[in-house]
């Protein structure tokens, strides 16, 4: 296993420069979640960051939009910051820049033209942030961005076009960052995708930092020549519509598939304001390349045969909002399901979604549907780099230090498994969680444990950015599991006694018509803790409510086992 930093405190590694000597590296999400990517270099007063994603939130962060990294200590040293480097255009590396740009001083950001145009249109969401001074870089570009930090950007196999990794070139030594990649194979199995990192390997590496996503998954991935295949074995057998749902920046399937659609004469719909958008700005840039009348309107879909209908939908997540959920409910007014439409899933189901994708696919496949996904069929290939496809990588690179990325802790320390398989020794493969600072010299490493940096959530919800706690996110699971109790109670203001009986309303904890005996003994309860406060003097507010709240809740245990929120609300007359 690799070296787990919190289970080794304090360790050092041959570590002998002086304090000014090294190079710090700091990820701020992404070590410990899929999604939320940020990571950051830091020497003397310069620092380089590189992402900043968004995670979507799931079913504990309840009615939050998503999640972004914590900036604090970015923010603390804006004046550091020499420019932010966007590997590319996927939300989980792009989806915080809206919110965090100008509390960082509006650094440039490089990145590729896919990328920039993306982050452009993303940005018309937000009109009242400043705009974003953006430079377009390109395959083997070198750009001194500060007197110790240069950069060698590199291009690499995903599933958008335009995704690069970088070689960060610094005093110390030369690090490598290369998260979101994988290998391709040609018809005949022959990998490629690995040149450029032979390449920038033989410059010697001092430190190699490769995402983990499938670090667990055997073996090497299907290649795009056999996926499209087997997509077109599926298309020359359908006799019906089709819908193909998948992520709406997957942008080299989706150009494959139009590809595909041209070939047997079909048209494409998109179904997704995403997809549309992303698809022009990828055609604009030459990146998919379209025939006149390939696409054609969603609302025209009828002026057409059955078996010409390829939808191009959005929602293979089970989005309660999104393209193929309107077309499951019916919501859709253009497209209705019926009996012989074809649905394919081409994306895998991100952790967390279970649940909501398969109830989706319930819905279709009630409708008459043909429902193909990954687990039928060999329709979808992983943009993330499998096992051999990882250890082939750290073999091209051959770095003499290791920090897996992009992952939950057991992806990261299978990754470092990997790395070791490889030739990297034990003591210098490095899993470090979020927050965690590692410090490199020429000669070692060592981690900070003493100065953790901030890395907690940052939730999004509405207009709200970081004004939703844990204290709020706690209140939020507790009336979605226990439900809550509202107690409302009149008193004389002059006599403090109970003018009438307390009325008790009850949401998501029980049906109060039903449960006569519990409410009575509530009443009973709520007058006799009243009974007891001072006559003739008016007591403080908050603390016959906390009173209220702490008996009742106590009475409510004990006859339930359950603990709702109670609300008492204190009316004097």
């Amino acid at each position: 296993m690799g070296t787990v930093l919190r289970a080794e405190h304090g360790k050092r590694a041959g570590f002998r420069e002086s304090a000014k000597d090294i190079v710090r590296f700091c990820g701020l999400g992404g070590l410990e979640e899929i999604g939320r990517n940020m990571s950051f270099f830091e020497y003397k007063d310069e620092i380089v960051i590189f992402d900043a994603g968004l995670e979507f939130a799931g079913e504990e962060n309840p009615g939050v939009d998503y999640i972004i990294p914590n900036t604090t200590y970015l923010e603390q040293n804006k004046h550091k910051i020499r420019g932010i480097v966007v590997t590319h255009a996927h939300y989980d590396h792009i989806g915080a820049i809206p919110h965090i740009m100008e509390k960082l001083g509006n650094p440039t950001i490089y990145t590729t033209p896919l990328a920039r145009e993306i982050i452009k249109k993303r940005q018309t969401d937000y009109p009242n942030t400043p705009p974003l001074d953006i430079e377009i870089v390109k395959n083997r570009d070198v750009i001194k961005v500060s007197d110790n930090f240069t950069l060698e950007f590199f291009n690499i196999i995903h599933s958008i076009p335009d995704s690069i990794s970088i070689m960060l070139k610094t005093p110390v030594g030369n690090f490598v960052y290369a998260t979101d990649v994988k290998v391709e194979y040609d018809a005949k199995g022959v990998e490629y995708g690995l040149d450029e990192f032979r390449r920038v390997g033989e410059q010697g590496i001092h430190g190699l930092f490769l995402e983990s996503t499938n670090a667990e998954v055997p073996g090497k991935s299907l290649s795009s020549e056999l996926i499209m295949d087997n997509i077109e074995d599926i298309f020359l057998k359908t006799k019906g519509r089709m819908v193909i749902a998948m992520f709406a920046s997957m942008l080299t399937r989706v150009g494959e598939v139009i590809t595909l659609a041209e070939k047997h004469g079909k048209k494409i719909a998109f179904s997704g304001l995403s997809m549309k958008t992303n698809v022009q700005i990828a055609q604009n840039l030459g990146y998919i390349k379209i025939k006149p009348g390939t696409i054609i309107q969603l609302a025209d879909i009828h002026k057409y045969k059955d078996d010409q209908i390829v939808i191009l939908s959005t929602g293979a997540q089970g989005e309660s909002n999104a393209s193929l959920m309107k077309i499951a409910t019916g919501e859709n007014r253009s497209f209705q399901t019926r009996p012989g439409d074809t649905i394919m899933f081409s994306s895998s189901i991100i952790p967390g979604n279970e649940r909501a994708v398969q109830t989706l696919k319930d819905s279709l496949a009630r409708q008459g549907a043909h429902i193909y996904h990954s687990k039928n069929s060999d329709i979808y290939s992983s943009g993330h780099a499998t096992a051999d496809e990882l250890k082939a990588i750290i073999k091209a690179v051959k770095p003499k230090y290791y920090v897996p990325i992009h992952g939950y802790y057991f992806m990261r320390s299978t990754n470092a498994l990997l790395a070791q398989e490889c030739g990297v020794l034990k003591e210098n493969t490095i899993v470090a969680d979020n927050g965690l600072v590692v410090e490199f010299s020429k000669t070692g490493f060592q981690v900070d444990f003493d100065h953790q940096l901030p890395a907690h959530y940052v939730m999004v919800d509405g207009l709200g950015v970081g004004d939703v706690g844990e204290i709020v996110m706690r209140d939020r699971k507790m009336l979605a599991e226990e439900g809550m109790v509202v107690i409302v109670a009149t008193l004389d203001k002059k006599t403090g006694t109970v003018i009438k009986s307390p009325d008790i309303v009850s949401r998501g904890f029980i049906y109060l018509k039903e449960n006569v005996n519990i409410v009575e003994d509530m009443r009973k309860k709520i007058k006799g803790i009243l009974a007891q406060m001072p006559a003739h003097k008016e007591v403080e507010m908050d603390y016959l409510k906390g009173l209220i709240r702490d008996q009742i809740g106590q009475f409510l245990y004990t006859k339930t086992k359950r603990r709702p929120m109670i609300l008492p609300v204190i009316i004097y007359v």
